[in-house]
Parts: C-alpha cells; structure tokens; sequence
C-alpha cells in the first residue's frame, strides 16, 4: 500500500500544482483589478475612532488631506451657550473625506470663497494635512484659525489651503469655531451652568479644545504635540494674541503667527459687565426672557436677529470678553507684567490694513504712542492736497489693525523673553480675473487687509481670482519659506539663522531667502522685515507714516508692467 501510495501520488503531482497554480492565478489577478480600481484611502485611528481621507494626486501626491474631522460635540439643543462638550465615539469609519459645515453667519468680511458646502450650527470641525507615512513622524504641526471679525469666515477657504506647507513637512490644521451671537454672547443665565461661573467667549473656548484635539490626537497623523504653532489672520491673529494671555492656552503651543490684528485695539474686548448688558438688551430686544426660550430659537432666527446692526456699521454685537474664565485680566495687563506664553513671536501688518469692521466704531482711547503717528500723518497729509476728504475715507482706523499690532510687538518684544519677528508687509494685491479694467483699484489700494494671507502660506494657485504675477509668485515664495522655517525652528532664518543684519544694510542672502533679523529698538527706530518685491530690513519710526504714505500720489496710478503668469 505504501508503494502503490507514492506511485499514485507521484503521478497526480502535476496536475495537482497546475490547478493550484491556476487558482492563484486567478485570485491574484482579481485583487490585483480590485486594487487598481479603489482609490488609496489613508486611514487613520483617533482617540473617538477611525477616519478615511483622501490622498491628493499630482504636485503634492504624497499629502493626505483629512476633512472634518469633528474636534467637540454638535453645539445645538442645550449645548448652544455652553463651553464644547466632549465628542461622541463613533462605530466603524467616518468618512472625512468632505469639509464640514461652516459655522452660522450673515456678514461677509470681504470676499470669501468657501469650500465648505453648507452651513450649520454643528459646525465644530476641523481638517488636517499631512505627508507623514506613518504615526512614526516627529513633524511640527500649526493650527490655523481662520480671521472674519469673530462673524465670519471658515477653515475651508482656499486662502488657508495646507497642501503647500504640508509637502514641506508641515502638518496643517484649520479649524472652525462659534461666530456672532453663537459664539459670543453672554447669554443671561448660561453663567449659572457654568462650573466656572462665566459665559461668553465659546468661539475661544472652541479653538481650546480644537488645541486640546491636537495634542492628543496629531501624533497619529505624524506630528509632534510638543511642536506646535497657533497661527491666524483679522480676528484670527487677534484670537492668537488672546490664548498668548490665556491661561487655559497654557501649554497647547510652542510658538505664534499673527497677521494684522491683535487683542489690543480700542475696544478690542468687552468687559464682562459690558458683555452681560449687551446679552441683555439682545434678549430683551428679540423677546427671549429665558435661556431655554433662546436656546428654542431656530439658528436661522438667531442669526439674523443678531445680524441686525445696533448702531453704524456694526456688523455684530458680540465680541471676545474678560469673562474671568478664558481671560482673567486684559491681555495688555498680562503682556505687561510678562504673564504671557513666552514663546516665539512671527508677526506684522499690511501696509494699507486700515479698512477694517468696526473702525467707523465711536472713538475709544488711542494706543500710545498713535497721538505723535496722527501728528506726522496729518502733516504729511499736505502732500495729498484736494485729496485729503478721500484719502481720510478710504484709510480710517489704522489704530484698529496696524498699532494693535505693533503694541503686540513692543509688549511681547519688552517682556516676553522670546524672539520677535515684525514684518510689513507691501505687495500689491494684481487684478481680479475677469474684472473689467475701469473697476480694478488704482496701485495704492492694494496692500490692504489680509492681502498676505494667500501668500505667506503658498496658495497663490489655489487663490484663482487674480492674475498672479511672476513678482507675486517670487514674494509668496519668501514669505511661506519664512513660515515653514519659524513653525519648524522658531525662526524665520531656519534651524541654524544667520547673524543678524544692521537694518541700515543690504540683505544678505540665506538660501535664496533674505535674512530677517529678531526686532531690537535703537536710536533709528524698530528693525523690521519689509515683505514685498524688494524683501529687505529697516528701522521703522514708529511716527512715520504706514499706508496713506506707502508710495507718493505721483505714482499712485501708474500702471503695473507685470505680464500676468499663467499656471
């Protein structure tokens, strides 16, 4: 039996392997079809379950993009006027590969185009881009919040795009947060829930737990939660001066960005005796005699009840407040006595960043040292002659925006004990695609308010409405070299800078990126970075003229010779 085994086995050998083989075959070449159908999927595992993005194709094909990701619990029903509440877990894989619902709003602070295809209160959410491989990765990360006059506004916007810095090594992360009413008003009663006491400031709150996401959720996508950078633009910026004085920011970031705007603007932030009496006339006015009446109120009603202006050119009544909780003191007292999150500090303004919501505002108290600036700035005002009345109409409220942000400066650089790196920024925004030319703005109008954004971040391709020119192309390369640097190394130079240079002098090249050196006062002024088509150092007067003054009338309608770039 044993021979008569083998010998049988022996002939049924071959056709056994031909039939394994076959079907191997056959099952290999399945997969292999079923494979090259599906689209690579990157997945990854949160602490509240699993997400699927998308991996991006082309230029940036190792960049994967998650879209959506929810950072705290749908604020409706009774989480509307509440602190973020925890997020749910979810069973199986949430599919993040759409961006989620733009937070309620009505007013649009200039032009905004969003990604995003709906809106709705459940709006916290946010999105993340990476090309790490693995949770292996050590990369920095920076987190994005969007600017819009705490009203407006989305992590979605193109301007704000992250593939650029992310196929850098960049982790980036936008995220959306409570505006208007829904994100700021005191509502009466909303205190007495409150473990703290407080109400108000939930748009802040919200980017604390969206920083509190990140931390305990980046490293699987390849980042460091020890290597973070808040970063944002308008009220974005002015957000990220606030968590610099917060101490509920405490430890959530290792460095900061602020583009054209900070917390110390006249009436930048409510008392909260002030927050609660304009909660109350609010109420009192749409006939919500209880938290739970205001609560019931449909979204749609509550915005446009709270879009309804109170007084000229006030786009909302509802602003960030010293509420005891997120602030304690206001952010100038914390900056003075050097209270702040030491850490280092990239920011500046445009040089036209006056037009702003709420410069029309009634007067406040002047910042110091903005009596000598208006001085200078009406006498130079002679130069303008006739044009005085429409140069006044068209640069109001510097104090808003661009002194805000140089006190931001002189306080952190006093008594910060960290680097700071101030820059103006002077490149003119090209023509809008499509704009008839009788309707483009003359020269001097184009360094206006968050004209940096698309630029320091690399999204010139993204941003289609201009016609990007070679030169606009050179300065957005400059400028996003200078953030991936400081969000990498907390310099704009890089890990291993140049010396500093003397204001007074040339650039010296570094990498085909001028150098910028740390802001110092001396008898000449403040050093600072001139970002524009000539990218150098200079001493800044703090009484000098900024925009009205940029370039002479002579020039201001001279046409640009720039041959538009096609990409």
């Amino acid at each position: 039996m044993t021979v008569s085994f083998h010998r049988a086995a022996k002939h049924h050998i071959p056709a056994a392997i031909a039939a394994a083989a076959s079907l191997l075959s056959l099952t290999l070449a399945a997969n292999g079809a079923q494979a090259a159908r599906a689209p690579q999927s990157p997945q990854v595992t949160l602490a509240d379950g699993v997400v699927e993005g998308v991996k991006m194709r082309g230029e940036h094909k190792d960049v994967r993009i998650f879209r959506g990701i929810p950072y705290a619990a749908p604020p409706v029903g009774d989480f509307r006027f509440r602190e973020p509440q925890p997020v749910a877990r979810w069973a199986g894989v949430r599919n993040a590969r759409q961006f989620g619902p733009r937070c309620m709003q009505s007013f649009v602070a200039g032009k905004l185009d969003f990604r995003s295809t709906t809106m709705s209160e459940d709006c916290l959410y946010l999105n993340v881009w990476t090309n790490a491989n693995s949770s292996e990765g050590k990369l920095p990360v920076l987190v994005y919040f969007h600017g819009g006059a705490f009203v407006s506004g989305d992590g979605s916007e193109p301007r704000y795009d992250g593939a650029q810095l992310a196929s850098r090594g960049v982790i980036v992360v936008t995220a959306n947060y409570r505006l208007g009413a829904f994100g700021f008003l005191a509502a009466p009663g909303a205190s007495s829930e409150s473990s703290h006491g407080t109400a108000g400031n939930y748009g802040l709150l919200d980017q604390v737990a969206a920083l509190k996401w990140v931390r305990d959720n980046i490293a699987q996508f390849g980042g460091d939660p020890s290597n973070v950078t808040i970063a944002g633009n308008s009220a974005g910026s002015v957000s990220v001066s606030a968590h610099m004085a917060s101490p509920l920011s405490r430890g959530l970031f290792a460095r900061a960005i602020g583009h054209s705007g900070a917390a110390f603007a006249p009436g930048a932030m409510w008392s909260q005796e002030q927050a609660e009496h304009a909660a109350k006339a609010f109420t009192a006015r749409i006939g919500a005699a209880s938290l739970q009446q205001l609560r019931s109120l449909p979204a749609k009603t509550l915005l446009s009840s709270a879009a309804q202006p109170q007084r000229s050119y006030e786009p909302a009544s509802f602003k960030p407040s010293i509420d005891g909780h997120f602030l304690t003191e206001s952010p100038e007292q914390v900056f003075t006595r050097g209270g702040q999150a030491r850490v280092p500090l990239l920011l500046g303004s445009n040089a036209q960043d006056a037009v702003s919501p709420g410069v029309a505002a009634p007067a406040e108290p002047a910042l110091p040292g903005s009596g000598a600036r208006l001085a200078t700035l009406q006498e130079k005002l002679s130069v303008f002659r006739d044009q005085v009345d429409e140069a006044l109409a068209l640069y109001p409220g510097s104090e808003k925006v661009s002194q805000s942000t140089r006190r931001w400066m002189d306080l952190h650089r006093q008594t910060g004990q960290a680097p700071v790196f101030y820059y103006r920024y002077t490149q003119r925004l090209p023509a809008e695609i499509d704009v008839p030319t009788d309707h483009v703005p003359p020269p001097m109008l184009g360094r206006v308010h968050d004209a940096q954004v698309p630029y320091a971040l690399g999204n010139l391709d993204v941003q289609k409405r201009y016609t990007w020119t070679a030169a606009d192309y050179d300065v957005s390369r400059i400028f996003s070299r200078y953030i991936e640097r400081f969000v990498k190394a907390g310099d704009p130079n890089g890990a291993t800078p140049g010396a500093a240079l003397a204001a007074d002098q040339a650039p010296r090249q570094a990498g085909s990126v001028p150098d910028w050196p740390a802001s110092r006062v001396e008898n000449q002024g403040t050093s600072l970075q001139i970002i524009g088509e000539t990218t150098h150092s200079v001493w800044d007067n703090p009484t000098s003229s900024q925009g009205l003054t940029e370039q002479p009338p002579a020039n201001a309608l001279a046409e640009s010779t720039q041959a538009p770039v096609v990409r």
